[in-house]
C-alpha cells in the first residue's frame, strides 16, 4: 500500500505522521514544491497550476491515494487534481475542522493565514458548520513560513501574536493551516499563558488520513514502522529539507526515508 500528501512544504508532515500512526506498513511518497511556496499569497489559478505539478511527480510514483495536506491547495485546486486524477487515483482534501469544532460547543477561534481568514470558503464554512456559534476569525501573519523554516523566534513572535487577538472566552481553537499542526503545543502553552483554561485544539491530520485509509479500504494497523517514505521536492527525490527534522514528525520520517 502506498500514500502520496502533496503541500507547498513540510505542512505534510502532520498528515504523513498521522498515516505513519494508523497504517505503519504504508509506504509514502511525500511531494512538496519548496521552489514556489508559499502558496498563500498566490493567485488561485497559480496555485492551481503548481498544485497539478506537485501532484503529477506524486502521481507517478503509483500510489493507492493522494492527500492533498494543503489548506490552500485544498480550496483552489482540488476539483482540478480530482479531475485529472480520479477515479484511478482517489484525492482527499484538507479542510479547517470547523464542524467538530461547533460540536463541542462555546465560542472557538480559527487561526489560519491572512489569505484565508475571511475568505469566502471559510466563511462558507462557518455558515454552513457553526452559523450559531461565537467564531473569532484571526489571522496568523507569518507563521506558516516561520514554521516552514523551523526560524523558532518567529514562530513564538508569530504564536503570541495570534494568541493576543483570540478572546479569552474561547474553549477552542481550530488549527486552519497545516503547518500550524507542527507547532501545536506551543500554541496550546502561549493560550496557556494568557489564562486561557483547557483551550481544545481541532486539527485536520488524523481525520484526513484516516479519510484516505477509508477511501481505498486499508486497515488501521497499530505498532510497527514497516513502509518506506520517498521524499520529492520540485519532483526530485532528496532527502526531507533539514527544517523538516526539527519537528517530532519529520524526524520519525526522516529515519526510513529513501535518500539521505
Amino acid at each position: 500500500m502506498k500514500i502520496a500528501l502533496m503541500d507547498s512544504g513540510i505542512g505534510l508532515l502532520a498528515a504523513a505522521g498521522a498515516v505513519r500512526r494508523l497504517c505503519p506498513e504504508a509506504d509514502l511518497v511525500l511531494s512538496s514544491d519548496p521552489d514556489g511556496m508559499p502558496w498563500g499569497p498566490r493567485s488561485p489559478r497559480d496555485v492551481t497550476e503548481r498544485a497539478l505539478v506537485v501532484a503529477r511527480a506524486a502521481a507517478q510514483h503509483r500510489p493507492d491515494a493522494l492527500i492533498v495536506a494543503c489548506n490552500t491547495a485544498s480550496v483552489h485546486a482540488l476539483l482540478t487534481l480530482r479531475a485529472e486524477l480520479e477515479p484511478r487515483l482517489p484525492v482527499i482534501g484538507t479542510v479547517p475542522a470547523i464542524k467538530p469544532a461547533a460540536e463541542g460547543g462555546g465560542p472557538f477561534a480559527i487561526w489560519a493565514t491572512p489569505a484565508t481568514t475571511g475568505s469566502p470558503y471559510q466563511r462558507g464554512l462557518i455558515h454552513d458548520f457553526a452559523a450559531s456559534a461565537e467564531v473569532t476569525e484571526v489571522p496568523c501573519p507569518g507563521l506558516a513560513d516561520a514554521v516552514e523554516h523551523a526560524d523558532e523566534a518567529a514562530i513564538d513572535s508569530a504564536v503570541a501574536a495570534a494568541a493576543a487577538l483570540t478572546p479569552r472566552d474561547v474553549r477552542a481553537v481550530v488549527l486552519g493551516c497545516t503547518h500550524y499542526e507542527l507547532v501545536a503545543e506551543r500554541i496550546r502553552t502561549a493560550l496557556g499563558q494568557r489564562g486561557l483554561p483547557a483551550v481544545v485544539l481541532h486539527s485536520s491530520a488524523d481525520a484526513v488520513a484516516a479519510q484516505a485509509l477509508r477511501r481505498i479500504g486499508a486497515r488501521s494497523v497499530p505498532a510497527g514502522l514497516n513502509g518506506s517514505v520517498t521524499v520529492l521536492l520540485g519532483g526530485r527525490e532528496s532527502a526531507l529539507p533539514e527544517p523538516a527534522l526539527a519537528y517530532a514528525e519529520g524526524r520519525l520520517l526522516a529515519a526510513v526515508s529513501q535518500v539521505h
